[in-house]
């Protein structure tokens, strides 16, 4: 039995290197979410004063769906390479 280490290496690395970047987009998706609660908390405060309403995070909440959908489209592309043809 012959092993290819250098496949191997390459394939391993290359899993890791698309967790990693599956995982960052996904915290980015957390991040904007977060990012939108405080815009909305802001915007609820300043509602309180009589200040203009602002856009009550609608930027970060369309960066959050992006960012999930991206993770999502990696996962099915990812079951599909498992699952075959």
């Amino acid at each position: 039995m012959h092993i290819k280490w250098n496949a191997l290496a390459q394939t391993a690395g290359f899993s890791f290197g698309i967790t990693v970047a599956v995982v960052s987009v996904f915290a980015l998706g957390i991040l904007a979410l977060s990012r939108r609660e405080a815009a909305v908390a802001a915007q609820h405060s300043a509602a309180g004063t009589g200040a203009p309403a602002a856009g009550g995070g609608r930027l970060a909440l369309a960066g959050a769906y992006a960012c999930f959908a991206v993770c999502g489209a990696a996962v099915l592309y990812g079951l599909s390479l498992i699952a075959g043809h």
